[in-house]
């Protein structure tokens, strides 16, 4: 378990440029370097982390944790790869309110949230590519954004995720297999992953138990990764029905969304960030709240599931399903890429023709040129003072 711990909090501190290249430092550390498993047990636990909602590259490395010693090599294989990026976006919350209001600091925040619009376009026309390449995966996840964009609420995203799997589950799916695999559900962490689900909300009687709530939900409907997460939480902490009115303004989830791009690990750490300006009074207990809340679903869905994903992925109705969802997943981030991105760092800037012109340089920067995220990070600073 200790191996375990050290060998991803290594990799904790050094994991820039999102969840594929975290992918990539796991095949290379784990199976090339440490040969701890083999390539085709890799790509198969890989692709079962694809399928499910969650962070698929923290799920990736929990489940490689669990391959190598158990419950708790997950454990600490989570908590090693995740401790930098926490401690780093915790100590950006509690430096907030000291440098919030000066200059700088309101400068630093107009590049962020600008570099925030680069990195979601970003994501929109890769998922797009690699989700969207029938004619009719397009025209669901162009309807889905449709939606979103006329009815922006957390229960018109739920309600275009359900309807997406159904559509898919019927158009999109895969020609039977002449066998089909019996399941092997682990059905106690199914039960614990909806009981938490439905019951949290219920139980939410301290901020603290509100948060994780909260989070739980957002990580339990994140089909896609650490950039989905974004329409989620934009949902459910600003504007959807569990917020609370003014608990966190735009501007401070959007720098923590900018911040998170600049930080090692997981991307989902914005959830420490948020947790603790969610919770002023006691932000550290805010912060772990909100990350094991975010976290711990697709933790969950790991252990029932890693037994009995090949019988699951090879029945037609299944597969279609997720194409359907991982279409709507792509109309979700377009629709966020409008608001609250687009809106709050364009729409909003003094001087909007540059920040556009601005934008559009980065994102040629970011994905034609190659340019590392941690060279464009501090670029888009400066450039907030600027602006």
């Amino acid at each position: 378990m200790l191996e375990v711990f050290w060998q991803f909090f290594k990799l904790g501190w050094i994991s820039f440029g999102g969840p594929a290249a975290h992918i990539g430092y796991f095949q290379r550390h784990f199976v090339q370097k440490l040969g701890w498993i083999p390539q085709d047990r890799f790509a198969s636990t890989l692709a079962l982390c694809q399928f499910l909602p969650g962070p698929a590259s923290s799920q990736l490395g929990f489940a490689l944790g669990y391959q190598r010693a158990g419950l708790f090599g997950a454990i600490a294989a989570f908590i090693g790869f995740t401790l930098p990026s926490f401690l780093l976006m915790l100590g950006l919350a509690l430096a907030g309110s000291a440098w919030a209001n000066q200059p700088a600091a309101l400068a630093i925040v107009t590049g962020l949230k600008l570099f925030a619009l680069v990195v979601v376009a970003d994501a929109v026309l890769s998922m797009a590519k690699q989700f969207c390449r029938q004619q009719s995966t397009l025209v669901l996840a162009v309807l889905s954004a449709a939606l979103l964009w006329l009815v922006p609420s957390l229960s018109m995203q739920f309600v275009v995720l359900v309807a997406a799997a159904v559509i898919g589950a019927f158009l999109l799916k895969a020609e039977p297999t002449e066998q089909t695999m019996p399941l092997g559900i682990n059905w106690p962490f199914m039960v614990v992953f909806f009981g938490l689900l439905f019951v949290m909300p219920l139980l939410s009687l301290t901020d603290t138990a509100a948060i994780f709530a909260d989070f739980y939900q957002a990580g339990s409907l994140v089909f896609g990764g650490g950039h989905v997460v974004l329409p989620l939480l934009e949902g459910i902490l600003l504007g959807g029905e569990t917020a609370q009115p003014g608990a966190l303004s735009q501007d401070v989830f959007l720098t923590g969304y900018g911040a998170a791009q600049a930080m090692p690990g997981p991307m989902f750490s914005l959830a420490s960030f948020l947790g603790a300006e969610l919770h002023p009074s006691a932000p550290v207990w805010g912060a772990l709240a909100a990350t094991f809340g975010i976290f711990l679903p697709g933790f969950l869905l790991i252990l029932a599931l890693q037994n009995s994903w090949h019988a699951l992925a090879a029945r037609p109705l299944m597969a279609g399903s997720v194409r359907g969802i991982n279409a709507a997943v792509v109309g979700l981030l377009l629709s966020a890429l409008y608001q609250p991105v687009f809106v709050s760092s364009i729409s909003a800037s003094p001087n909007g023709a540059a920040a556009l012109a601005a934008a559009a340089l980065g994102l040629l920067a970011l994905r034609t040129l190659r340019c590392p995220v941690i060279v464009l990070i501090p670029v888009f600073m400066l450039l907030g003072f600027w602006l």
